[in-house]
């Protein structure tokens, strides 16, 4: 009798223990004394292999989250049903209502999730932000492309600055932005998504993103700022043919070269809290199910410690699309292996996990390893400790009248003068009674805010004429000809003293073309409809021609290129988009932007962007001009501005010594204005055939009116590094030329040589 108490009481204690063990361990991962990994570690062995695997997915808000007819939240059962375990996070939640109504919204739900979950888990609630943060009343900035042509990555970093702050406040935590892809077709219907088609300008550009949207880093933990997704890794706007989902074929060389150093400054230097796996393939590997570039280049190679996402369902279509899974089972095991951590959106994928254990229970430690990660960026932002917003914080923050006017400036400096002849920009005001504001791209605000800028000495009239296409959202038509419509605004056209016509496209005629029952991708680059016959017919009138283009691909603007007197290329500007044109028209500022692609003459040229290898410059095309339409970095401004003396500090670099190369710039005109000073390097002989050209440095400067600065860069050895022959990243010895210069055709030239 006396042993069986005696092994009851032992029985009794053991279980104590345990409970005191686990007892122990609730109070360590909610001790915001211990580090983040103390509290990852104290937490993860508490989870069942069920709430680890709820850790690795993410559910659209769409599916069932959103508030009733009395304000309060309202979930599906089928978000109840995947809440009872925790989540990895909700996609959008919020994204159709106010700045307020949504903190309330995701205030709410993240109070529910906490509860309804064993551990009270928070749950990451993600956005995205092409123009600003992609949510209902938001500032709404230009989109990426068109921030790359203001050549000012501290704008660039200004920007994010506040869709970070704006997204925080409405309950978000991570962004699935920015796109570090280089663009290169302009059949890709995303191509404005991303910022150019340059690997340097892209660099730069997705670094300050990174570092703005995340407040520096700093901004994260204290609840101001959110994380960052950086996609699409890798190569995913090489796709061939520039169509949606196809196959991408690239050189390894040109892969490390030119496509990594973006995302590759995003995790060294800009911290991106996130990086999203590609669409594609790489040379017939499916990055998500590429161990080797999530894995081995990714975290072995660059020390990236955040968790990596599978872009919408594509672990699931590694079996069902990719072809290269047997079964759904076989694709959640390819994502895992490779280094995927959350699963977006399926059904049919890492909802396979548990079982899949029970057959296989080395699975788990790398479910654990993606865990680990998912938690770490939770307790990095704060979510355990302070997981809701607050709503007095919200009105104050949101829109803020300084986040308009950083709108309005982004849009100054993004503005590309292509185009003007003799002299037709600025326009004088006291000259000019009426003016026609014509074309498909006009909008009901055109006429307003050009009125807000010239004041009341001009009469505007504007009117829109037709439209591009019939504007179904998954798949537009295109319309049939209407010719009293290009009547009537050939009419407006002729009483009117000048014409400024909004022609190019919008967001029916590039776009991204989705998985399903949508296309986006263009087979030809022309501008549709009949855009080219009206600014024919309108320039037969006699009248000065002005064209402010709105696009978000290239286009091949042959007719408007030869009939227009001024172009104005805005790509996709902010709100005040159209205001910012009027003060770019009538000379309250000088346009300062510079093209961050090559604009072709013809879809023909494709590929054609400025660093492609010299040998690819030897042919030209029978019938066709010669050379691009507007090479890349070309941007006019109403200065005059020289370049003259350059020089470099010494004719020889050594792996270990830098150099200085200096060009005097010059502003003849009679208007303060901003230059893009832009360096260029050319390898003269390598091991292996290069480009014809590398962009390695830009300064945008102000210059008043008459007035001359020497301006002045560093060459390192960094910058001439390239893949060899033997594929090893490193240098050659030889001959270089730098150049420096308004654009990558117009420039002042010196040589160097680098000795090893």
């Amino acid at each position: 009798m006396k042993k069986l108490c005696f092994l009851a009481l032992v029985v009794v204690g053991l279980l104590f223990n345990a409970c005191g063990s686990k007892e122990a361990s609730l109070k360590d991962y909610k001790d915001a004394s211990l580090s983040i990994e103390e509290r990852v570690e104290a937490l993860l062995p508490l989870l069942s292999l069920e709430e680890k695997v709820a850790q690795m997915r993410i559910f659209h808000a769409n599916i069932g989250v959103k508030h009733d007819e009395n304000g309060k939240l309202k979930l599906s059962e089928k978000v109840i049903k995947k809440l009872k375990l925790g989540i990895a996070g909700i996609k959008n939640p919020g994204e159709h209502v106010d700045a307020i109504t949504a903190a309330k919204l995701n205030n709410e739900l993240q109070k529910y999730i906490i509860e309804h979950n064993r551990w009270g888990i928070p749950a990451l609630f993600v956005t995205e932000s092409y123009n600003g943060v992609d949510a209902t009343g938001c500032t709404k900035f230009g989109r990426p492309m068109t921030s790359a042509a203001s050549f000012n990555p501290e704008l660039v970093q200004r920007q994010w600055d506040v869709v970070g702050r704006e997204a925080r406040l409405r309950g978000m935590h991570m962004c699935h932005s920015p796109e570090a892809d280089l663009v290169r077709d302009p059949r890709f219907g995303r191509m404005s998504e991303a910022f150019g088609e340059d690997t340097y300008l892209t660099t730069q550009m997705v670094k300050n993103a990174v570092i703005g949207v995340q407040g520096n880093y700093e901004g994260l933990g204290n609840g101001t700022h959110i994380g960052a997704v950086t996609k699409h890794f890798a190569a995913y706007g090489q796709v061939l043919g520039g169509s949606n989902f196809a196959a991408i074929e690239i050189s390894p060389r040109t892969l490390i070269d030119e496509i990594y150093p973006p995302f590759e400054a995003a995790v060294k230097e800009a911290k991106t809290l996130g990086i999203m796996a590609s669409h594609g393939d790489i040379n017939g590997v499916a990055s998500h199910g590429n161990p080797e570039l999530l894995t081995g280049v990714l975290r072995d190679q660059w020390g990236f410690e955040g968790y990596v996402v599978s872009d919408s369902n594509d672990i699931a279509r590694l079996h069902y699309f990719m072809n290269v899974a047997e079964t759904p089972e076989d694709a959640a095991q390819m994502g895992l292996e490779a280094g995927i951590d959350i699963d977006l959106y399926a059904e049919d994928s890492y909802a396979y996990l548990p079982e899949m254990v029970k057959k296989n229970p080395e699975l788990e430690k790398l479910i654990d390893r993606s865990v680990r990660r998912v938690l770490r960026t939770k307790f990095i932002l704060g979510l355990f400790d302070n997981p809701y917003i607050n709503i007095e914080d919200v009105e104050k923050g949101n829109r803020a009248e300084s986040s308009l006017e950083l709108a309005k400036e982004s849009d100054l400096e993004s503005i590309i003068l292509l185009k003007n002849e003799a002299n037709t920009l600025p326009l004088d005001a006291k000259k000019t009674t009426k003016i026609a504001l014509l074309g498909p791209l006009v909008t009901e605000n055109t006429k307003a805010m050009f009125e807000s800028v010239a004041g009341d000495n001009i009469k505007f009239v504007a009117e829109k004429g037709f439209h591009l296409t019939d504007e179904t959202g998954g798949e537009p038509k295109l319309l049939p000809r209407d010719g009293r419509a290009l009547d009537k605004l050939v009419s407006i056209a002729r009483s009117s003293n000048v014409v400024v016509l909004f022609m190019g496209g919008d967001e029916f005629t590039s776009k991204e073309a989705f998985f399903t029952h949508a296309l986006g991708d263009r087979a030809t680059i022309d501008p549709v409809g009949p855009q080219d016959e009206l600014i024919e017919r309108i320039k037969a009138l006699g009248r000065p021609v002005i064209v402010v283009l709105k696009h978000r691909r290239t286009l091949s603007i042959n007719a408007i290129a030869e009939h227009a007197d001024a172009i104005l290329d805005t790509w996709d500007l902010s709100e005040f988009g159209d205001e910012s044109t009027a003060r770019i028209i009538f000379g309250e500022v000088s346009p300062s932007g510079k093209s961050p692609v090559t604009i072709p003459r013809s879809i023909g040229q494709i590929p054609f962007h400025y660093s492609m290898k010299e040998i690819n410059y030897k042919k030209e095309y029978l019938f066709l001009g010669k050379g691009p339409l507007f090479p890349f970095g070309h941007g006019l401004n109403y200065g005059d501005f020289e370049y003259s003396d350059i020089s470099i500090s010494k004719g020889e670099i050594t792996p270990d010594t830098e150099l200085e190369v200096s060009v005097k710039v010059t502003n003849n005109g009679s208007m303060k204005a901003k230059e893009v000073v832009q360096m260029y390097i050319k390898d003269e002989i390598g091991s292996v055939t290069r480009p014809d050209k590398e962009l390695k440095g830009f300064q945008k400067i102000e210059f008043d009116a008459g007035e001359s600065k020497t301006v002045s860069f560093k060459i390192t050895p960094q910058m001439l590094e390239f893949t060899r022959l033997d594929m090893q990243k490193g240098l050659e010895a030889g001959d270089y030329t730098v150049m420096l210069g308004t654009s990558s055709k117009d420039y002042l030239e010196t040589k160097f040589k680098l000795v090893k």
